[in-house]
């Protein structure tokens, strides 16, 4: 089966979150160095479960607040892909929320990936679940 010609490649999508999970690390770095030098004592079981929550909003805040200006993170843009509803429309703030949730569950047990070898139009889960796709960018 033929993509459509504004589909990426897996290859170059693989590529694009091996960057962003780069640039994800050092954001995700300094809101740890923020919160640990707020909070200065040694995180007992419950301050460590808010640290876990407050590092899933920081990345939450990153990918929906780019997801809806514009529909690219700066790895995206290297790589000139965007992300658009099914329709080619911009994303809604519920299907961000959605594609976020959905890409944290697939992609942090492993399985939103391989889902594209096997899917129809070559999507990851999220976006096969949030009615988004990947295409390439014309900028």
């Amino acid at each position: 089966m033929t993509l459509p010609t504004n589909t990426p490649g897996i290859t170059r999508r693989l590529a694009s979150m091996l960057y962003e999970s780069l640039l994800l690390t050092a954001v995700l770095f300094i809101a740890g160095f923020i919160f640990t030098t707020i909070f200065h004592s040694p995180l007992s079981p419950i301050l460590r479960f808010v640290f876990q929550i407050y590092l899933l909003l920081v990345m939450a805040f990153y990918f929906i607040g780019y997801w809806m200006h514009g529909g690219q993170t700066l790895p995206m843009k290297t790589w000139h892909l965007r992300i658009v509803c099914t329709d080619g429309q911009p994303l809604s703030l519920k299907q961000a929320c959605l594609r976020f949730l959905l890409a944290t569950i697939g992609v942090g047990l492993g399985f939103g990936i391989l889902w594209a070898l096997f899917d129809r139009e070559h999507l990851f889960w999220h976006d096969r679940m949030a009615g988004t796709k990947v295409v390439i960018s014309n900028e």
